[in-house]
């Protein structure tokens, strides 16, 4: 009997040490999630790698920011990745998904604040008086007309209201995997679609359903990949207007340019400030149970929102981050250095 279990204790010790062994295997820090975040990561990755000789460059993908918490919650091990970028807050069921898993221990950092934007290409017509209502009128496969609910029956933005351009709509919108298209609805289609009669009359489920529900007849086109597949769109098609981050913008202000929306322009003041209203904050998600497994993770993560990295003034201000302020700054890297989990 003693034996039996000696050898049962041995086998435990010879499962966990294999465990360990697997999760120190890899010595590079492993990153996925949205492509708004994307630029940004991969400037700090490198900046990493440049200032942190003992650890590796970190590894930076993409694939969306529903895309990149699905990864980060899959569980806990060297076969996981490491950090999550996203272009939105974690939600209460994916928190929920990665505890189940096994992924306990979830740092959010906040890196800084992004703008969405509506962009034409430089030849294209001036879109001066966008509105949320107008957004959600040009995609919307039920449109409210004379107290009841039709069917979309726009085709030129100048039927919506005689103020904007005389062409086609032509409306290129992230996918469903991306954060951005949340932000977008949240921020945009449905409080345009809310200022009608018709649907504040509806309860709350119905009038979300005919918020978010889109036309079918081409006019809409979603993008399942990233912002330069969007601005292929538009360049392809002169009419078409595309919904990208507002860095992606700053970066491509040769070959797109912006709409206002209801009557402000985006750029940086106007985000910090709140007066443009379609703005959001940006995150990675960082696994608590990798650092200190993981060579160099925590470092990376109070790295990236250092700030020499990420403050008025730095690099990733300079390719369209719009920095935090200092006072949240020093609380955040404070969660990170006291592993902060949600």
């Amino acid at each position: 009997m003693k034996l039996n279990t000696l050898t049962a204790v041995l086998l435990a010790v010879g499962v966990v040490t294999c465990s360990a062994q697997a999760q120190s295997s890899r010595d590079t820090i492993q990153i996925a999630g949205s492509s708004t975040v994307l630029p940004f990561s991969s400037v700090v990755a490198e900046e990493f790698g440049n200032n942190f000789a003992q650890f590796r460059t970190p590894v930076v993908g993409s694939g969306g920011s529903s895309g990149g918490l699905r990864q980060f919650c899959q569980g806990v091990g060297a076969n996981t990745i490491d950090i999550a970028n996203s272009s939105r807050k974690m939600r209460p069921n994916e928190v929920e998904a990665c505890k189940a898993n096994g992924v306990k221990e979830i740092i959010e950092v906040k890196i800084g604040y992004d703008g969405i934007v509506f962009a034409s290409r430089v030849d294209a017509a001036t879109f001066a008086t966008l509105e949320p209502k107008y957004v959600f009128l040009a995609q919307a496969a039920q449109v409210p007309q004379n107290g009841k609910m039709v069917a979309n029956p726009y085709s030129r933005w100048s039927q919506i209201d005689a103020s904007l351009p005389d062409q086609e709509i032509l409306l290129a919108i992230p996918g469903s995997n991306h954060g951005t298209r949340e932000v977008y609805e949240e921020k945009a289609v449905i409080p345009g679609c809310q200022t009608f009669a018709e649907i504040k009359a509806m309860d709350k489920d119905a009038a979300h359903t005919v918020c978010t529900a889109m036309r079918t007849d081409g006019r809409v086109v979603e993008i399942a990949g990233d912002y330069t597949e969007t601005l292929a769109r538009l360049q392809a098609q002169k009419d078409a207007m595309g919904v990208f981050g507002l860095s992606f913008y700053e970066a491509n202000r040769d070959r797109i340019k912006v709409a206002t929306m209801s009557g402000v322009e985006p750029n940086q003041d106007t985000i910090i400030s709140g007066e443009y209203p379609v703005s959001r904050p940006l995150y990675i998600y960082v696994k608590g149970a990798h650092i200190g497994v993981i060579p160099g993770l925590q470092e990376y993560a109070q790295f990236h929102i250092s700030d020499g990295m990420s403050g008025f003034g730095s690099v990733l201000e300079s390719a369209g981050l719009i920095p935090l302020a200092d006072d949240e700054r020093a609380e955040i890297m404070q969660a990170i250095t006291q592993k902060k989990s949600l």
